[in-house]
């Protein structure tokens, strides 16, 4: 097992956290990761902290936040003051983001089911509910 003493390769991170090599150097690039240090060679060279970073932002990408959200739950962290109060209205807010995608989804749902039972399955085209609701006809008779 490797320790905060025991430098890792950017595949060895990847590896463990379960994320792809083009994914650490894009973080990297976006700033959520800070560049590692360079070996003589000029290959990366990663710590614990990092692997504990990479695991921060792939698990608040799994709860839907964006990068920029995650950009600003790293900083908030980092806040031994302010920060948990800060991070716990990130989440709620992400909660209620979710919760308005679901009900929008819901209706979507909704609506699609009350066309699929409306379609016969057979006849002509012209007179499928779901083409008509497609094409903006749906009231058309």
């Amino acid at each position: 097992m490797n320790t905060s003493s025991t430098p890792m390769t950017i595949g060895a991170v990847a590896r463990r956290v379960g994320v792809a090599i083009d994914t650490i150097r894009y973080y990297e690039r976006e700033g959520l990761l800070p560049e590692p240090l360079r070996r003589a060679s000029g290959y990366r060279s990663y710590d614990e902290g990092a692997v504990r970073q990479l695991r921060f932002i792939r698990r608040a990408k799994d709860l839907g936040f964006t990068l920029e959200e995650i950009r600003d739950l790293l900083a908030l962290s980092a806040d031994r003051q302010r920060g948990v109060k800060a991070v716990k209205k990130r989440a709620e807010a992400r909660l209620a983001a979710i919760d308005e995608r679901i009900a929008e989804l819901s209706r979507v749902r909704d609506g699609l089911e009350q066309l699929i039972e409306a379609c016969p399955g057979h006849g002509s085209p012209d007179q499928c509910p779901i083409l008509k609701a497609l094409t903006g006809q749906e009231g058309d008779a």
